[in-house]
């Protein structure tokens, strides 16, 4: 028995973070490991209730599957305020595969049946900074990366698309108080940051941040502030949100 269970590989540890997923995920543990909420079934009834269209196959089948204060946000839809959708892709090829697209065609779902605005952060600056591509490859890939999130079929007259490098000035005012509320201890026990990492590794999680407050996107909503935001994503973003 003892060789036996020598021979035996170990099971791989999981990693979910917002640059690395790998391992044997449980992700039922991983909603509780992040505070999430589980979307019930009850929920997607509400949903469908409110919207009058059935549910989408991604959300019926479990593919999205946890949330954070859906229930307050849909109450504040059922009393007629106003909320937005931000999504958003990190460019790291000029062609995006079916995986890359799913949260783009969830989303494009979103806005046609809650009939709300959409913001979709590229972020080239954090490819930058994480992968290490160069400034002029991540101006190439953002590009094209745009291209195929318009051919998702957006409503372009309420969705406004831009990439960091040429936006994040118009955000600066959020990004600081964002930065200001999140000390190095926060950042290093939520990202795992260490004292190696760059400086702009420790600062972006206040950049992605940002877009979540419509206070980034004064051309749109005006002196509308405090504007709640829904933001399909993968599970491995949370931890920017959970931040915020």
């Amino acid at each position: 028995n003892k060789e036996r269970n020598q021979q035996q590989p170990k099971e791989e540890l999981a990693t979910v973070d917002p640059w690395t997923v790998k391992g044997n995920v449980d992700y039922d543990k991983l909603i509780n490991q992040f505070g999430c909420s589980a979307i019930s079934s009850q929920l997607i009834q509400r949903i469908e209730n409110l919207t009058g269209q059935p549910a989408h196959p991604l959300l019926k089948r479990g593919i999205f599957f946890s949330h954070r204060d859906l229930e307050s946000l849909l109450d504040k839809y059922e009393n007629k305020e106003p909320f937005y959708l931000y999504t958003g892709r990190g460019p790291s090829s000029e062609s995006m595969h079916l995986g890359h697209l799913i949260p783009f065609m969830f989303t494009k779902w979103l806005q046609e049946v809650f009939k709300v605005p959409l913001v979709v952060q590229l972020t080239d600056d954090e490819k930058y900074l994480f992968r290490h591509n160069t400034i002029q490859e991540l101006e190439t890939m953002t590009r094209e990366n745009a291209r195929e999130i318009i051919a998702c079929g957006f409503d372009m007259e309420s969705t406004f698309i831009f990439s960091d490098f040429e936006y994040v000035g118009n955000m600066y005012p959020e990004i600081v108080k964002i930065q200001n509320l999140v000390t190095a201890n926060q950042a290093k026990g939520i990202f795992g940051f260490s004292e190696s990492d760059s400086i702009g590794k420790w600062s972006f999680p206040a950049v992605q941040a940002a877009p979540s407050f419509s206070n980034a996107f004064p051309h749109i909503f005006r002196k509308n502030s405090n504007i709640f935001c829904l933001i399909p994503q993968a599970i491995d973003q949370d931890p920017y949100f959970r931040m915020t």
